[in-house]
């Protein structure tokens, strides 16, 4: 397990980070208790190994117009690794969805999409999603309203982990 090779200073860095992307680097030397130079060393290094895998502002998708949320089931006719990979790059060039899980079980692949509206989610649907080759069945669950959307991972149950593993 990574987690385990991350030091406490490093691990406190993902958190931090985590819940604030755009702090500079000072503000978040000092909330994990080393000076500035060695703290971006060690960001450059967590990045480099991959694990900070990008900073992005989290929108609010329904401030600008994004009305509908769809989760969506999709099953496939063939589970071929090129019949699923090709699967997951119409995902990537499709703009309403903005998640592709690959699944076990009954279904295939979920999507979270978002849209402006109803009737944009429909045209995507049934103009694109339900005539894709391989696609053989899809069920949708409209998001009514959400009551938690956190990113990333809890550290608290990290620590947890790594204190009871010591």
């Amino acid at each position: 397990m990574v987690a385990a090779r991350l030091d406490p200073i490093d691990r406190m860095i993902l958190s931090e980070l985590q819940a604030d992307g755009r702090m500079t680097n000072v503000e978040l030397a000092r909330r994990v208790g080393i000076s500035a130079p060695p703290c971006l060393r060690r960001v450059r290094t967590l990045e480099e190994a991959g694990l900070i895998g990008g900073y992005h502002a989290d929108i609010n998708a329904r401030e600008l117009g994004f009305e509908v949320q769809v989760f969506v089931m999709v099953g496939l006719d063939s589970q071929a690794e090129t019949a699923l990979s090709a699967f997951e790059n119409r995902c990537r060039a499709w703009p309403l969805v903005r998640e592709c899980h690959m699944l076990n079980g009954e279904v295939d692949f979920i999507l979270k999409c978002v849209a402006p509206d109803l009737s944009s989610f429909q045209s995507f649907l049934t103009g694109q999603l339900l005539t894709a080759p391989n696609v053989a069945s899809v069920k949708t669950s409209l998001v009514i309203r959400v009551a938690k959307d956190e990113p990333g991972v809890p550290f608290d149950v990290l620590e947890e982990r790594l204190n009871k593993s010591a």
